[in-house]
């Protein structure tokens, strides 16, 4: 083993002994949330419920600045009354100017701490969903689609602001201030006021009929701007292809026709919201003339005073504005609660248990451990054992196709060693390294490590063994430090030069302007093919797995980067188990053992020469150089 090589796993070290893990399971204690009746109900309980003592504190505010203001009119009245009969006015006007100071900064006081809550309440929402979206099986992933869910996680939580900010607040204390304008109506005048209810009451009844239609409207508009996510996120996922084929037209339109369809749907939601705010503000005027007109009749008649009609008209000037704010409210409620059924979709789907933070090769740190297991079995300190694997019988086809990928596939990897996939395009050699990885369920058959089923293996436990490398090796934003060390965050200086020097980023890192301090952009755009390949290669190794999974780890490195990747693994192979999926022949030719899947099973086993002289389909691969991608 080489110096770098013996640096990374470890020395062997005796008298202590690692436990197997025990079987637990698999999706999260928390019980999946069940489908609510109605988003209003969810809005309430499952956003708002957990900061329900502020909510009622910032409307408990907002309703006494709204009484204060209540009181106005009938302060104003004792103004006018004291004026008519010759009085001194300062004390009715010093308590007129109180009651307005105190409305309007309680007011102010109430509409801050709601505002600040509803800005809790997103945050909260946003984690909560961020956190099980990330925690999803790959399985229900595939079926979701990226850019619909950033809008779940932006645009429909901003809905639940507004819902939680003011809206429910002020539906709330706008409705308690109208009723009880309404009953200093009806101490004023009972009859005025009866003719004034019935009025605003049969116009404002009407408008409410089309709430349902804003809520149904609002989450249609939700929905299609999920769309224009994901339309978005597909073009900019694929941006240098769309540039290099010529498809900016095509994509734009694309993202034309779904910003129109979100338009289209935006604008029916406001239109019956306009609807409701038109029926709110025709019930005022036509109030206001009621109470003109018959009410003038009565003060000329001699049956109301003059300073009960003008108290009379406060009364209505202040529940013109609440029942705008009621009718507005509303609308935005809806809307909240729309985006509370499409959040509670995201979580409603299972979710998989909370990864470690620092995945550990060495099981011994698992406290579930069973302390029985055999000691022969287990890795000394300081390293771990390598894996033994073995697939009986499975059969697999992904989700939603007719196909079948893997079709009774067994197949048997020594503890320890190289050994190699190869075959033709579609014969499932990805398939194996997804199964293994439990990204799906086969749907038939077993999948063993040291002769224990997977899904007998704590789920994140089972990933920390294993380390994978894919295909086109993503390489995520931020510095190179923090791709290597993101998913090893305490391995040592020594470990993360030993890894660098095993992978040939040594080199990368001095000629990078800050080393590994530099930033590498969306993607690892800093970064050519064959340098993230490397970074995701040292980032797996830096995991110490006692299982190395290289998906073609080695398609985009040059010949001489190539041969000298070659021979770390074949270093690292001496202490753990590597498989790989060979594409090219000279990672196939020193591998301890080759299978040859084809339609889904394994159609030979043996090593590179054994296979050359006795399988048709392996030496036809090796002939043309063409040992192609699953």
């Amino acid at each position: 083993m080489t110096g770098a090589a013996e640096a990374l796993l470890g020395t062997p070290q005796a008298g202590r002994t690692t436990p197997a893990p025990e079987p637990v399971p698999d999706l999260d204690p928390d019980p999946t949330p069940t489908p609510a009746p109605s988003g209003l109900r969810l809005l309430l309980t499952r956003h708002l419920r957990p900061h329900r003592g502020r909510l009622v504190a910032g409307a408990g505010l907002g309703l006494a600045g709204g009484l204060a203001g209540l009181a106005e009119p009938m302060a104003a009245k004792a103004l006018i009354d004291r004026l008519v009969a010759g009085g001194s006015p300062t004390a009715s006007a010093i308590g007129l100017g109180a009651l307005v100071l105190a409305s309007v900064l309680i007011t102010a006081a109430g509409s801050y701490l709601l505002e600040r809550t509803a800005e809790g309440v997103v945050r909260t929402t946003r984690e909560r969903l961020a956190a099980r979206v990330l925690r999803l099986p790959v399985a229900d992933m595939d079926r979701q689609r990226p850019g619909d869910l950033v809008a779940r996680l932006t645009s429909d939580t901003g809905q639940l602001r507004a819902a939680a900010g003011q809206a429910l607040a002020v539906c709330a204390t706008s409705t308690l201030m109208v009723l009880g304008g309404l009953a200093a109506m009806f101490l004023l005048d009972p009859v005025l006021a009866g003719a004034t209810v019935g009025v605003i009451g049969t116009v404002c009844g009407l408008g409410s009929l089309t709430l349902p239609r804003i809520g149904r409207a609002a989450r249609r508009s939700q929905q299609v701007t999920g769309e224009l996510g994901a339309t978005l996120e597909r073009a900019l996922g694929a941006f240098r292809t769309v540039k290099a084929n010529g498809l900016e037209r095509r994509e734009t339109e694309a993202a034309r026709e779904a910003a129109h369809r979100a338009w289209r749907s935006g604008v029916r939601a406001v239109g019956w919201e306009a609807a409701v705010e038109v029926a709110s503000g025709l019930s005022v005027r036509l109030a206001f003339l009621t109470v003109l007109g018959f009410g003038g009749t009565r003060v000329a008649t001699g049956q109301m005073t003059m300073s009960a009609l003008v108290a009379f008209l406060f009364y209505v000037l202040f529940i013109g504005p609440l029942l705008t704010q009621l009718a507005g409210s509303a609308g935005l409620v809806q809307r909240g609660s729309a985006a509370a059924l499409r959040i509670h979709e995201i979580e409603c789907l299972a979710i998989e248990p909370v990864a470690d933070a620092e995945p550990s090769a060495d099981p011994s740190a698992n406290p579930s451990a069973d302390p029985s297991a055999d000691p022969a079995a287990a890795p000394a300190a300081g390293r771990a054992a390598p894996l033994a694997l073995e697939l009986r019988g499975v059969r697999f086809g992904y989700p939603g196709r007719d196909t079948t990928v893997l079709d009774g596939l067994s197949l048997d990897v020594p503890a320890g060693g190289l050994t190699a996939l190869v075959g033709p395009s579609g014969a499932g050699k990805s398939t194996v390294f997804a199964l293994l990885e439990r990204f799906y369920e086969p749907t038939s058959g077993r999948i063993l490590l040291d002769g224990r089923d997977v899904r007998d293996w704590p789920l994140t436990g089972l990933r920390a063994t294993i380390g994978y490398v894919e295909q086109d090796a993503p390489v995520l934003s931020g510095t190179l430090r923090d791709n290597l060390l993101r998913s090893a965050p305490r391995a040592s200086p020594e470990e993360l030069r030993a890894v660098l020097a095993l992978t040939r980023l040594d080199g990368l890192v001095e000629r990078l302007p800050a080393g590994l301090d530099t930033e590498l952009g969306h993607r690892g755009t800093a970064l050519s093919g064959g340098q993230r390949q490397r970074v995701a290669i040292a980032r797996a190794l830096l995991r110490r797995p006692r299982l190395l999974l290289l998906d073609e780890a080695t398609s985009q490195l040059d010949a001489e980067n190539e041969r000298a990747l070659r021979d770390a693994v074949a270093d690292i192979a001496r202490e753990t188990t590597v498989v790989v999926i060979a594409h090219r022949l000279s990672t196939v030719t020193d591998a301890r053992r080759i299978v040859v899947l084809e339609d889904g099973r394994a159609r030979a086993t043996g090593t590179h020469r054994e296979l050359l002289a006795s399988d048709e389909l392996y030496a036809r691969l090796v002939r043309t150089q063409l040992l192609d991608r699953p």
